[in-house]
Protein backbone atom coordinates (compact mmCIF):
# COMPACT_ATOMS: atom_id res chain seq x y z
CA UNK A 1 0.00 0.00 0.00
CA UNK A 2 1.21 3.52 -0.76
CA UNK A 3 2.48 5.78 2.01
CA UNK A 4 -0.31 8.32 1.55
CA UNK A 5 -4.03 7.81 0.90
CA UNK A 6 -5.55 8.67 -2.49
CA UNK A 7 -6.73 12.26 -2.84
CA UNK A 8 -10.51 12.59 -2.61
CA UNK A 9 -11.81 15.19 -5.07
CA UNK A 10 -15.54 14.86 -4.34
CA UNK A 11 -17.78 12.73 -2.14
CA UNK A 12 -21.48 12.54 -1.29
CA UNK A 13 -23.82 9.74 -0.25
CA UNK A 14 -23.79 8.16 -3.71
CA UNK A 15 -20.61 9.18 -5.54
CA UNK A 16 -16.89 9.32 -4.87
CA UNK A 17 -14.30 10.95 -7.14
CA UNK A 18 -10.62 10.14 -6.60
CA UNK A 19 -7.40 11.51 -8.09
CA UNK A 20 -5.67 8.28 -9.12
CA UNK A 21 -1.86 8.37 -9.02
CA UNK A 22 0.07 6.98 -11.95
CA UNK A 23 1.36 3.44 -11.45
CA UNK A 24 -1.68 1.80 -9.89
CA UNK A 25 -4.57 -0.08 -11.50
CA UNK A 26 -8.22 0.61 -10.70
CA UNK A 27 -9.50 -2.99 -10.58
CA UNK A 28 -7.87 -6.26 -9.61
CA UNK A 29 -6.20 -8.09 -12.51
CA UNK A 30 -5.71 -11.47 -10.86
CA UNK A 31 -2.12 -10.80 -9.78
CA UNK A 32 -3.02 -9.84 -6.20
CA UNK A 33 -1.34 -6.42 -6.44
CA UNK A 34 -2.80 -3.37 -4.75
CA UNK A 35 -5.51 -1.50 -6.60
CA UNK A 36 -7.04 1.93 -6.23
CA UNK A 37 -10.23 0.24 -5.05
CA UNK A 38 -8.46 -1.78 -2.34
CA UNK A 39 -6.46 1.25 -1.17
CA UNK A 40 -9.63 3.30 -0.71
CA UNK A 41 -10.95 0.64 1.65
CA UNK A 42 -7.62 0.09 3.43
CA UNK A 43 -7.15 3.80 4.12
CA UNK A 44 -10.68 4.16 5.46
CA UNK A 45 -11.80 6.50 2.69
CA UNK A 46 -14.99 4.46 2.58
CA UNK A 47 -16.40 2.39 5.42
CA UNK A 48 -19.29 0.20 6.49
CA UNK A 49 -21.76 -0.71 3.78
CA UNK A 50 -20.11 1.71 1.37
CA UNK A 51 -16.94 -0.41 1.39
CA UNK A 52 -18.96 -3.47 0.38
CA UNK A 53 -20.79 -1.60 -2.38
CA UNK A 54 -17.83 0.42 -3.73
CA UNK A 55 -17.68 0.06 -7.50
CA UNK A 56 -15.51 1.92 -10.02
CA UNK A 57 -17.59 3.45 -12.80
CA UNK A 58 -14.73 3.78 -15.31
CA UNK A 59 -11.07 2.95 -15.40
CA UNK A 60 -7.81 4.55 -16.37
CA UNK A 61 -4.70 2.78 -17.60
CA UNK A 62 -2.20 2.05 -14.82
CA UNK A 63 0.21 4.73 -16.11
CA UNK A 64 -2.51 7.38 -16.50
CA UNK A 65 -3.36 9.58 -13.54
CA UNK A 66 -6.46 11.61 -12.76
CA UNK A 67 -10.16 11.39 -12.00
CA UNK A 68 -11.82 8.04 -11.35
CA UNK A 69 -15.48 7.88 -10.32
CA UNK A 70 -16.87 5.32 -7.89
CA UNK A 71 -20.44 4.42 -7.06
CA UNK A 72 -21.07 4.06 -3.31
CA UNK A 73 -24.52 2.43 -3.35
CA UNK A 74 -25.85 -0.48 -5.37
CA UNK A 75 -29.36 0.99 -5.34
CA UNK A 76 -28.26 4.05 -7.33
CA UNK A 77 -25.40 2.50 -9.30
CA UNK A 78 -27.62 1.82 -12.37
CA UNK A 79 -28.19 5.58 -12.73
CA UNK A 80 -24.43 6.15 -12.83
CA UNK A 81 -23.88 3.19 -15.17
CA UNK A 82 -26.46 4.72 -17.51
CA UNK A 83 -24.64 8.06 -17.41
CA UNK A 84 -21.39 6.32 -18.39
CA UNK A 85 -23.05 4.27 -21.15
CA UNK A 86 -24.80 7.30 -22.64
CA UNK A 87 -21.52 9.29 -22.61
CA UNK A 88 -23.07 12.37 -21.08
CA UNK A 89 -19.86 13.24 -19.19
CA UNK A 90 -17.59 15.97 -20.50
CA UNK A 91 -14.03 14.63 -20.19
CA UNK A 92 -10.83 16.63 -20.55
CA UNK A 93 -7.26 15.41 -20.28
CA UNK A 94 -3.94 17.22 -19.94
CA UNK A 95 -1.03 15.68 -21.79
CA UNK A 96 2.37 16.30 -23.34
CA UNK A 97 2.87 15.21 -26.93
CA UNK A 98 6.20 14.59 -28.62
CA UNK A 99 7.35 17.27 -31.05
CA UNK A 100 5.91 20.65 -31.97
CA UNK A 101 2.31 20.62 -33.23
CA UNK A 102 1.87 23.53 -35.63
CA UNK A 103 -1.92 23.54 -35.82
CA UNK A 104 -3.95 25.16 -33.05
CA UNK A 105 -6.59 22.39 -32.96
CA UNK A 106 -6.65 18.79 -34.14
CA UNK A 107 -9.83 16.83 -34.85
CA UNK A 108 -8.94 13.12 -34.79
CA UNK A 109 -11.61 10.63 -35.81
CA UNK A 110 -9.87 7.50 -37.07
CA UNK A 111 -11.75 4.35 -35.98
CA UNK A 112 -9.92 2.11 -33.52
CA UNK A 113 -9.68 -1.67 -33.27
CA UNK A 114 -7.56 -4.26 -31.51
CA UNK A 115 -4.06 -4.95 -32.75
CA UNK A 116 -4.13 -8.50 -34.08
CA UNK A 117 -0.39 -8.92 -33.45
CA UNK A 118 -0.28 -7.59 -29.88
CA UNK A 119 -3.17 -8.14 -27.46
CA UNK A 120 -1.96 -5.25 -25.29
CA UNK A 121 -2.32 -2.68 -28.06
CA UNK A 122 -5.00 -0.96 -30.11
CA UNK A 123 -4.58 0.39 -33.65
CA UNK A 124 -6.21 2.64 -36.20
CA UNK A 125 -8.42 0.36 -38.26
CA UNK A 126 -10.99 1.12 -41.00
CA UNK A 127 -13.10 -1.69 -39.55
CA UNK A 128 -12.73 -0.49 -35.96
CA UNK A 129 -15.16 1.37 -33.71
CA UNK A 130 -15.86 5.07 -34.13
CA UNK A 131 -13.61 7.30 -32.02
CA UNK A 132 -13.39 11.07 -31.78
CA UNK A 133 -10.74 13.16 -30.05
CA UNK A 134 -10.30 16.97 -30.10
CA UNK A 135 -6.86 18.35 -29.24
CA UNK A 136 -6.29 21.98 -28.23
CA UNK A 137 -2.75 23.36 -28.19
CA UNK A 138 -1.78 25.08 -24.93
CA UNK A 139 1.97 25.61 -25.35
CA UNK A 140 4.91 24.61 -27.51
CA UNK A 141 8.21 23.89 -25.77
CA UNK A 142 11.51 23.44 -27.57
CA UNK A 143 13.94 20.73 -26.49
CA UNK A 144 15.84 21.57 -23.30
CA UNK A 145 17.59 19.82 -20.44
CA UNK A 146 14.18 18.71 -19.08
CA UNK A 147 13.09 16.81 -22.16
CA UNK A 148 12.68 16.67 -25.95
CA UNK A 149 10.62 19.15 -27.98
CA UNK A 150 7.04 18.84 -26.79
CA UNK A 151 3.58 20.33 -27.03
CA UNK A 152 1.30 20.82 -24.03
CA UNK A 153 -2.25 19.85 -25.01
CA UNK A 154 -5.77 19.83 -23.63
CA UNK A 155 -7.81 16.91 -24.97
CA UNK A 156 -11.59 16.61 -25.23
CA UNK A 157 -12.50 12.93 -25.24
CA UNK A 158 -15.82 12.44 -27.03
CA UNK A 159 -15.77 8.63 -27.07
CA UNK A 160 -14.16 6.17 -24.69
CA UNK A 161 -12.22 3.63 -26.67
CA UNK A 162 -9.32 1.81 -25.08
CA UNK A 163 -6.05 3.81 -25.38
CA UNK A 164 -7.94 6.30 -27.57
CA UNK A 165 -5.84 9.40 -26.89
CA UNK A 166 -2.59 7.47 -27.05
CA UNK A 167 -3.40 5.80 -30.39
CA UNK A 168 -4.81 8.93 -32.01
CA UNK A 169 -1.78 11.01 -31.00
CA UNK A 170 0.64 8.35 -32.20
CA UNK A 171 -1.35 8.11 -35.44
CA UNK A 172 -0.93 11.82 -36.18
CA UNK A 173 2.82 11.63 -35.58
CA UNK A 174 2.89 13.08 -32.07
CA UNK A 175 2.80 10.21 -29.54
CA UNK A 176 2.52 11.15 -25.89
CA UNK A 177 5.77 11.57 -24.01
CA UNK A 178 6.60 8.55 -21.90
CA UNK A 179 4.33 6.23 -23.89
CA UNK A 180 6.28 2.98 -23.97
CA UNK A 181 3.51 1.21 -25.91
CA UNK A 182 2.87 3.60 -28.81
CA UNK A 183 5.87 5.93 -28.71
CA UNK A 184 9.35 5.49 -30.21
CA UNK A 185 11.62 2.72 -28.99
CA UNK A 186 14.10 5.19 -27.53
CA UNK A 187 13.48 6.37 -23.99
CA UNK A 188 13.89 9.93 -22.74
CA UNK A 189 15.72 9.76 -19.43
CA UNK A 190 14.17 13.04 -18.24
CA UNK A 191 10.58 11.83 -18.80
CA UNK A 192 9.20 10.02 -15.77
CA UNK A 193 6.20 8.00 -16.89
CA UNK A 194 3.30 8.55 -19.26
CA UNK A 195 2.38 12.22 -19.67
CA UNK A 196 -1.40 11.78 -19.59
CA UNK A 197 -3.78 13.00 -16.87
CA UNK A 198 -7.59 12.95 -16.59
CA UNK A 199 -8.00 16.55 -15.45
CA UNK A 200 -11.70 17.44 -15.62
CA UNK A 201 -15.17 15.88 -15.69
CA UNK A 202 -18.47 17.73 -15.86
CA UNK A 203 -21.93 16.16 -15.77
CA UNK A 204 -25.38 16.28 -14.24
CA UNK A 205 -25.47 14.24 -11.02
CA UNK A 206 -27.81 11.31 -11.81
CA UNK A 207 -29.32 11.31 -8.31
CA UNK A 208 -29.49 14.99 -7.29
CA UNK A 209 -29.66 16.31 -10.89
CA UNK A 210 -27.31 19.13 -9.91
CA UNK A 211 -24.52 20.19 -12.32
CA UNK A 212 -21.19 18.88 -11.10
CA UNK A 213 -17.65 19.74 -12.18
CA UNK A 214 -14.67 17.81 -10.83
CA UNK A 215 -11.05 18.81 -11.47
CA UNK A 216 -7.75 17.14 -10.63
CA UNK A 217 -4.57 19.27 -10.51
CA UNK A 218 -1.77 18.60 -12.97
CA UNK A 219 0.63 16.14 -11.30
CA UNK A 220 4.29 16.91 -10.65
CA UNK A 221 5.60 14.61 -13.39
CA UNK A 222 3.80 16.71 -16.03
CA UNK A 223 4.26 20.09 -14.35
CA UNK A 224 8.04 19.53 -14.31
CA UNK A 225 8.08 19.54 -18.12
CA UNK A 226 5.76 22.52 -18.68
Amino acid sequence: MRETPPDILYQDDWLLAVDKPAGIIVHGDGTGCDTLTSELVAWGCVYGRQADELQALQRLDADTSGIVLFSLRKTTQPAFDRMIAERTIEKQYRALARGIIEMETLELSDPLGRNRHDACKMRISPNGKAARTTVHILDRITADDRGPARTSILVDLHTGRRHQIRVHMAGCGHPLLGDALYGPARRDKQVKGLMLHAARMAFEHPVTHEPLEICAPVPDRIAALL
